[in-house]
């Protein structure tokens, strides 16, 4: 199987994840709510709908790739944990429900993410919305899709007449004080801040162009690993705050349309 031929199949298979996933949405929407989750943590619910959709998704990678690795939100074990069993082989990435909260209360920003890293490295991804009907996807070196349609990040251009997406640390409240400084410096200094609740669709909102650059202070992998190969793919770029590459792990995610616009947020973060 050639090289193009190897990556066609694990975009394909992130595709079919995802609308799986993206099925048990639509199934549930508006009936699971808030009164039936579990809460994990402060602010940090899962619900039947996760388990189902993750299950569902994980049976088309499992289908597909049986001998590959998983990593995934929902799982028994913690992020550290599952990464602790990575041995080199390709890993796949699932969120089966990003926007959890969103989707509990009947707010429409919410999706599927699946994407697979091979050698450590996002390769391809898919990002679907239930609620909206949208589809990205992405592979390396193939460029990134909206519905078919090629998507490009939007064109260069100052801090000041950016539309920046962010996140709120409200899992991680020590971190909380640190992230109002950022939002206080960033708001005077940009066009608009728009935080909607779902990492997964903010970084295709970056790569379609409606964002113009992001920031967050904690992100886990399957927050941003569809993400990365879309705004990648989509001729954008994303970073640890240090400007070092991301690499599969949880942490601080920034990115924007530019190196060049990148930097300037940075600036601004950093204060």
């Amino acid at each position: 199987m050639g090289a193009d031929a190897g990556l066609d199949s694990l975009l394909n298979t992130a595709r079919e994840a995802a609308e799986a996933a993206v099925a048990i949405h639509r199934r549930d929407a508006g009936r699971v709510l808030l009164a039936g989750a579990t809460i994990k943590a402060r602010a940090d619910y899962v619900s039947q709908t996760d388990i189902d959709a993750q299950e569902v998704a994980l049976a088309v990678i499992q289908r597909n790739h049986p001998d590959h690795l998983i990593l995934a939100e929902e799982s028994d074990e913690s992020v550290e944990e599952q990464l602790a069993r990575w041995d080199g082989r390709p890993l796949w990435i699932v969120d089966p429900l990003d926007g959890t909260a969103n989707f509990l209360h009947a707010h429409p920003h919410y999706c599927a993410s699946v994407a697979v890293a091979v050698d450590g490295d996002p390769v391809a991804g898919a990002v679907a919305s239930g609620s909206s009907g949208e589809r990205w996807w992405a592979a390396k070196g193939h460029g990134a899709f909206k519905g078919g349609r090629r998507i490009s990040v939007s064109s260069e251009r100052p801090l000041s007449s950016a539309m920046v997406g962010t996140g709120f640390p409200f899992k991680i409240l020590e971190v909380l004080p640190e992230y109002l400084g950022e939002l206080g410096r960033v708001l005077p200094a940009a066009s608009g801040v728009r935080r909607a609740g779902a990492a997964a669709l903010d970084l295709c909102y970056l790569a379609q162009g409606s964002l113009d650059a992001f920031w967050e202070k904690i992100l886990m992998p399957w927050d941003f690993a569809a993400g990365l190969v879309l705004v990648r793919e989509a001729g954008g770029v994303l970073a640890r705050p240090d400007g070092s590459p991301l690499d599969i792990a949880t942490g601080p995610v920034t990115g924007a349309n530019s190196a060049h616009l990148l930097q300037e947020l940075q600036a601004i973060l950093d204060g």
